[in-house]
């Protein structure tokens, strides 16, 4: 696999991580307008019904799937910079292997 190609899975871990941040703002912000929560809440917030547990879920869920991202995005990291290093190391022995 190339670097380029880790480069471009990098941001889109990136890009789903603000993805997933960003859904709890979005719902909360809809349901504050007025609106369903894009549909978590079909007649608005007034007349939501929910189940207790539906909140925490939801949090851990979002918590989890948000860890998992992030330890994703930190082992493509470490493989990205590995190659880069191993490169830089080719390089720096052809150069000396040159000026023999």
């Amino acid at each position: 696999m190339s670097v380029f190609t880790l480069r471009l899975i990098i941001a889109a871990l990136l890009l789903a991580v603000v993805a997933v941040a960003a859904v709890p703002l979005l719902v909360l912000l809809d349901l504050a307008s007025g609106g369903t929560g894009y549909g978590l809440c079909g007649d608005g917030l007034s007349d939501c019904a929910t189940g207790y547990a539906s909140g925490p879920e939801l949090a851990i869920g979002l918590a989890l799937l948000l860890f998992g991202l992030t330890a994703t995005l930190r082992v493509t990291m470490r493989i990205v910079r590995r190659m880069e290093r191993r490169r830089e190391i080719a390089d720096a022995t052809r150069r000396i292997a040159a000026q023999r």
